[in-house]
C-alpha cells in the first residue's frame, strides 16, 4: 500500500461538481492499493499517516505529526500510484489491485483512521474527481507499508 503525502494548507474533493471531502491545515494522503495487500498494511500506513512527522515545532523543524499539529487528513483512493513507469511511454497497472479489493482496502483504510482520528476527510473511489490543494512548503512524501 503506498501513499503520496503533501502537507497542506487546505485540501478539497470534487465529484460532479459537488465537494465531497475537504481540509483546512493537515494531510492530503493519495492512497494506491496493489496486489497483495492486506489489513496489516493498511494498519501500517495509518500508523505513519498520524506519527510521520511532517510539521513544524517551535524551532521550524519537522519535529510534530499530524495528531501534535491538531490537522486534518484527507483520504483520497489513486489507483495510479501503483503504476509500473519503469519501460516505455505508457504505464502499467497489472501491479494494481483489482477494484474490488482496492475499494474493500481502502474503506477499511478509512474506517480505521476515522476511528483512531477525528478531523478525516475523503473523496469517492473509482469517481473522476478533481482535488485541490494549497501545498505547504512545499512537503511531500511517499509512504509505504
Amino acid at each position: 500500500m503506498k501513499a503520496l503525502i503533501q502537507r497542506v494548507k487546505n485540501a478539497s474533493v470534487t465529484v460532479e461538481g459537488k465537494m465531497v471531502g475537504a481540509i483546512d491545515h493537515g494531510l492530503l494522503a493519495l492512497v494506491g492499493v496493489e496486489k497483495g495487500d492486506s489489513e496489516a498494511d493498511a494498519e501500517k500506513l495509518l500508523h505513519k499517516l498520524l506519527h510521520y512527522r511532517v510539521f513544524s515545532d517551535q524551532e521550524g523543524k519537522m519535529n510534530h505529526n499530524l495528531q501534535q499539529a491538531n490537522g486534518g487528513l484527507l483520504l483520497v483512493s489513486q489507483f495510479t500510484l501503483a503504476a509500473d513507469t519503469r519501460k516505455g511511454l505508457r504505464p502499467s497497472f497489472s501491479s494494481a489491485a483489482p477494484p474490488a479489493e482496492g475499494e474493500r482496502l481502502f474503506d477499511y483504510l478509512v474506517a480505521k483512521t476515522s476511528a483512531a482520528w477525528p478531523n478525516v476527510a475523503t473523496g469517492q473511489f473509482g469517481a473522476d474527481m478533481q482535488v485541490a490543494l494549497i501545498n505547504d512548503g512545499p512537503v511531500t512524501f511517499m509512504l509505504e507499508s
